[in-house]
């Protein structure tokens, strides 16, 4: 009798800048799906290098590396027109960032919070072509659209840097500059400076629009 042909182990690339995290998901990946990690990055340029190299069936990014972030690596592969589904794995939040990183290209978003099985599952849904969103990112965006919530348009909050959408948000929710200072641990004059930046990129003229467009928004996360 002829021996079956061995089935080829999908091939995932792990961009993640923490090394104990990285060697987790290789475990996840080797041992318990039957995957083979075929590359390892913790940055965008060595990520690219490694495109250049392989082929993998499937990428694993979190957002924050050393030097230009997961959301900049997604969008230089989708720019390079290179044909890979990606799923976003990350500490940030996800009202913030799921949808933000489905638009630049992703095809998942999932939290390090969540436990290893729902991450497995994540992966998977992915690797086989999928979509993959948490219930209530899915929920939230089908409220969206079925309400008709307005919301600023993907380009304006894409030109957003990831602490300026920090900052938006926070003053959505009603905070002050010196709240925001204590919550995300800057000087107050930072914060300003963020305010300023955001009020520049969005075409705001003043506080009050930016207060506005800010709560409009908030509310539209969690709608």
């Amino acid at each position: 009798m002829t021996p079956s042909p061995a089935v080829r182990k999908k091939q995932i690339l792990i961009v993640e800048d923490h090394p104990l995290f990285r060697a987790m998901l290789v475990h996840l990946l080797e041992q318990e799906l039957g995957m083979s990690v075929c590359g390892q990055a913790n940055n965008l340029n060595d990520a690219l290098a490694i495109l250049g190299q392989t082929q993998p069936d499937a990428a694993i990014v979190d957002l924050t590396l050393s030097g230009p972030g997961g959301l900049e690596l997604i969008k230089e592969i989708k720019v390079r027109r290179i044909q890979l589904p990606v799923l976003v794995l990350s500490m940030h939040s996800e009202k913030l960032y799921a949808e933000r990183s489905l638009r630049a290209g992703a095809k998942g978003y999932i939290s390090k919070e969540q436990s290893p099985a729902e991450v497995a599952a994540a992966i998977r849904t992915v690797v086989d072509g999928g979509i993959y969103a948490s219930r209530e990112i899915t929920k939230a965006i089908l409220n969206r659209q079925a309400h008709g919530v307005p919301q600023l348009p993907a380009k304006e909050m894409d030109s957003l840097s990831d602490r300026e959408l920090e900052v938006f948000q926070l003053i959505g929710e009603g905070l002050t500059s010196r709240e925001i200072s204590a919550r995300l641990h800057l000087v107050a004059t930072t914060v300003d400076s963020y305010r300023a930046r955001i009020k520049q990129k969005l075409a705001l003229k003043n506080a009050a629009e930016l207060y506005r467009r800010a709560a409009l928004w908030t509310a539209a996360l969690g709608a």
